[in-house]
């Protein structure tokens, strides 16, 4: 991860109104940019239903039919409980309490990932270097080509073909290989600077995947068998990756969202347009998607704002379109969800050539 990057921030006049509105809009309302009573409802919902769906599936073991259906549904919650629980607490405004974030972004953990590599991934270089090749980590897919500066490969040409399976393998992949790929490397990429790695997060990753290793292999293999176990982790893997890949995806992998290759250290937009030019957003009307997203269907002003919390992006979705409006730059949004999948396969495809 460069840290000699800028962003041109000397005319930063669109920042500077655009930051004045979100603030102002939190002092008539009285509100905290971090969650509310609703947020808390959600993360218990969500946390009560992955405990009876597991146990559901490993202590009364029903009928073959019902047990698959479980799994699909328990891949869909692992899914949910990152987008809603873990997201929000990783970038500390799931609540004004940071002790409680803490906790609750190790919900990742307790899905078989590793919340330090993630903040590292995600929260610096992620949010900070959008869809800059060579610093954003999250748009180096394996085997995928998606800015048109990467190296064009021979199996390219069928990456529209296949790009569904290795959305439904990279949870698993994520977790059980890339995790510890990273811990040996001490790197996010290949060509990524070294990392820090401290002794308490090394006690904490052999002990939380030892856990999540327990809790999702031994435990199930020991009450149902090996077989139904395998096939259950495949499936429930299946969904929570393609859940996680193509949220992620639509959100910066679509026509009109701006790659960049960085030659000289310098990126001519403020940072704040640069994350406008490199985000976009869908279904923003869908009740059900926003819920069950964590608003991340709102990647726009999560993008702008990680740090507030996703139950206000609805209303500050208005402050930035307006706020667009008036200094004339393009806003990234489409109307339905598959629209904007329709556009990631079509950003694929191009991309194949």
């Amino acid at each position: 991860m460069s840290q000699s990057i800028k962003f041109n921030n000397a005319n930063s006049l669109f920042s500077k109104t655009l930051k004045q509105k979100t603030n102002d809009y939190f002092k008539v309302t009285s509100q905290k940019k971090t969650g509310n009573r609703r947020i808390f409802i959600k993360a218990t919902i969500l946390l009560v239903s992955f405990t009876a769906i597991y146990s559901l599936l490993v202590f009364v073991q029903p009928h073959w039919a019902i047990s698959v259906l479980l799994c699909l549904l328990f891949g869909a919650n692992l899914a949910a409980i990152g987008f809603n629980i873990m997201h929000d607490a990783g970038h500390n405004s799931f609540s004004d309490n940071k002790n409680l974030n803490t906790v609750l972004s190790y919900s990742l953990n307790l899905l078989g990932g590793n919340i330090y590599f993630w903040k590292i991934k995600h929260n610096i270089a992620h949010h900070t270097y959008t869809n800059i090749d060579g610093e954003d980590h999250d748009i180096e897919v394996k085997f995928m080509r998606i800015h048109h500066d990467q190296k064009l490969k021979k199996h390219h040409s069928y990456q529209r073909f296949y790009f569904p399976i290795l959305y439904g393998v990279s949870y698993l992949a994520w977790i059980f290989y890339q995790d510890y790929e990273k811990y040996f490397n001490q790197r996010m990429g290949a060509d990524a600077d070294r990392f820090q790695f401290p002794l308490k997060e090394k006690v904490i990753f052999w002990t939380s995947k030892l856990l999540h290793f327990c809790l999702f292999i031994v435990v199930p293999v020991l009450c149902v068998g090996w077989l139904p176990t395998l096939i259950g982790l495949l499936i429930a893997g299946a969904v929570c990756g393609m859940s996680l890949a193509t949220v992620f995806q639509l959100a910066h992998v679509v026509s009109g969202t701006a790659f960049k290759t960085i030659d000289e250290s310098r990126v001519e937009e403020e940072w704040m347009v640069h994350q406008i030019q490199s985000t976009a957003n869908f279904a923003t009307r869908s009740k059900i998607l926003t819920w069950l997203l964590g608003g991340l269907n709102f990647q726009v002003e999560h993008h702008l704002f990680p740090k507030i919390s996703h139950v206000h992006y609805p209303a500050i979705n208005r402050i930035v379109q307006q706020t667009c409006l008036e200094y004339n730059i393009q806003y990234n949004e489409f109307k339905g969800f598959w629209s904007a999948f329709r556009s990631h396969v079509g950003v694929i495809h191009a991309m194949s050539r």
